[in-house]
């Protein structure tokens, strides 16, 4: 299926926002957002998972995140203050004047939708995907892997433990300094936080996915959380038509 054309949103400090849109919203709005290195087309459009929410009713909004996909990749550092994509978040859902919504994230997205709620955004159901909870509260010792791949970029050889971030981010011709900078932008959210997220949750993981910790222990974490399971590591699991049934499973319930 081919990416749909995207609108421009500004951000608050100018960085052009890549959204992509899909859907008629006869159930709904859901906003998605992708995970660290990916974008919208690789995450959500090719295989087939905002086409099956679109086909439950939903209209879908999709960002790609800042220094990722169509959006804006700035090498200022001022571009990238403490928690910048939960700014962007929050920008893109006042660009389009949501009131009721859902939001669904993939590992970093799925980082990022949760600090917006506990910055104050209300969605309806929120989905956690590609995530435990030393992701969360451990995020730094994921910052400092991706940093040193960033760094170690043309050095790291099959073997080496960064071999995988760094062949994604060959195939996604990331922007390595625009992502260091990002990766600067995030901090550690701890368990106790997450007692902010009352709304029902799904936390959604494959069955080989440890990449972000324990999903179990997360959705054990959240007031209203719960677990479901599918194929596939952190990286496979994107491809398995099962991650796009359980997420309409769950929003349409």
């Amino acid at each position: 299926m081919a990416l749909p054309d995207y609108d421009t949103v500004a951000a608050r400090d100018g960085t052009p926002l890549a959204v992509h849109r899909m859907g008629e919203g006869t159930r709904g709005t859901v906003v998605l957002l992708h995970g660290l290195f990916s974008n919208v087309e690789t995450n959500w459009v090719k295989f087939g998972h905002a086409q099956k929410l679109a086909d439950a009713g939903f209209a879908l909004i999709m960002p790609d995140l800042r220094a990722h996909g169509h959006s804006g990749a700035p090498h200022d550092p001022v571009c990238y203050p403490p928690d910048v994509l939960v700014r962007d978040l929050e920008d893109v859902i006042a660009h389009y004047g949501l009131v009721e919504y859902d939001l669904v994230g993939f590992s970093l997205g799925s980082r990022t939708v949760l600090r917006g709620v506990l910055d104050g955004l209300t969605p309806r159901r929120l989905v956690l995907t590609g995530m435990g909870l030393e992701g969360l509260a451990g995020w730094e010792k994921r910052a400092v892997f991706f940093r040193d791949a960033i760094d170690r970029f043309d050095e790291v050889r099959m073997g080496d433990p960064a071999f995988f971030a760094v062949s994604f981010m060959k195939t996604m011709k990331v922007d390595r300094t625009a992502a260091r900078l990002l990766l600067g932008s995030m901090a550690d959210t701890s368990r106790d936080a997450l007692s902010a997220a009352t709304m029902p949750t799904l936390v959604l993981c494959g069955d080989k996915d440890n990449d972000n910790g324990s999903a179990d222990a997360l959705a054990e974490a959240l007031p209203d959380g719960r677990r479901a399971t599918i194929p596939g590591t952190h990286m496979s699991s994107v491809s398995e038509g099962a991650l796009g049934d359980e997420l309409v499973a769950f929003l349409t319930a």
